[in-house]
């Protein structure tokens, strides 16, 4: 731990949601200059947050601040809802980005271009280190874990960004919320599932998230599986180019992911909020 702690600005913004307290939670230290590892790990754990956040200089010229992930086991190279987060935070903190067009974040993975997307920042979804179909016994695997007949599973594909994430399709976003998942069959895989919803409502597909772990745990908005989900849909013309996933409905949340595709990149979009902010003493 940090042997001369201090008061450094701190918030905990809420991410994908237009109404505070509906998204997904994530905390900031806007000034992590000086700590290290095991003082941010620790800090993590301590927050019981799904991802803390630190904030740094960037050691790139081209960024405009430096970000390091963590959950509450381990640091994470890129995560999405992570992402947008600490842009809003860094943002509301006073800075400024250098280019006009929008900032540039540095983390684990490299160099994160965010922008504005209908007054709401979004990433560029970075590119698939995997992306793949899933091997037939992980298949299985697959539909055991979410308890569903194999040929229920319409499509699956590896969507590695960071997260290890296996992409699921079902018929629709009612399969999708109906799935009671079995932890033990998941074994270490981290599944992403997601349905469309029938036209006229205000999302166009319904997503849910599950984490292995000693506990399973479903996150209630997750901009990593978004990320690759919307390479995997608009590539194979499953989805147009501009959609929006709900994600967290059974979890009481109102979580809204806001894809869209410039015919080079995807942006993954959301609205954040600052629900809690002053310092912490590290």
């Amino acid at each position: 731990m940090n042997p001369n702690p201090r008061h450094r600005p701190f918030c905990q913004v809420d991410v994908f949601a237009g109404q505070a307290y509906r998204g997904n939670p994530l905390a900031v230290v806007l000034d992590a200059q000086g700590l290290d590892t095991p003082t941010m790990q620790h800090f993590a754990n301590w927050t019981n947050l799904s991802e803390t956040t630190f904030l740094l200089p960037p050691t790139d010229p081209r960024a405009d601040y430096r970000v390091r992930i963590f959950t509450g086991t381990e640091e994470f190279p890129f995560a999405g809802h992570p992402t947008l987060g600490s842009a809003h935070a860094w943002l509301q903190a006073g800075g400024v980005p250098k280019s006009a067009d929008g900032l540039v974040q540095e983390c684990g993975a490299g160099l994160v271009r965010i922008r504005r997307d209908g007054g709401r920042p979004a990433l560029a979804a970075p590119p698939l280190t995997r992306f793949e179909p899933v091997e037939e016994s992980v298949r299985r695997q697959v539909a055991a874990a979410l308890r569903v007949p194999a040929d229920a599973v319409v499509d699956s594909s590896w969507l590695v960004n960071g997260p290890e994430w296996i992409g699921v399709l079902l018929d629709s976003a009612r399969q999708v919320l109906a799935l009671d998942p079995d932890p033990a069959a998941m074994g270490n895989l981290k599944i992403g599932v997601i349905g469309p919803h029938a036209p006229g409502g205000d999302a166009d597909f319904e997503v849910r998230t599950f984490i292995p772990g000693d506990a399973m745990v479903e996150d209630p908005v997750t901009g990593s599986f978004n990320a690759g989900a919307a390479q995997w849909l608009i590539g194979t013309g499953r989805a147009p180019g501009r959609y929006v996933a709900a994600q967290g409905t059974v979890l009481g949340r109102s979580g809204r992911i806001h894809v869209s595709s410039d015919g080079g990149d995807i942006w993954i979009g959301g609205d954040s909020t600052t629900c809690i902010e002053g310092t912490v003493l590290l």
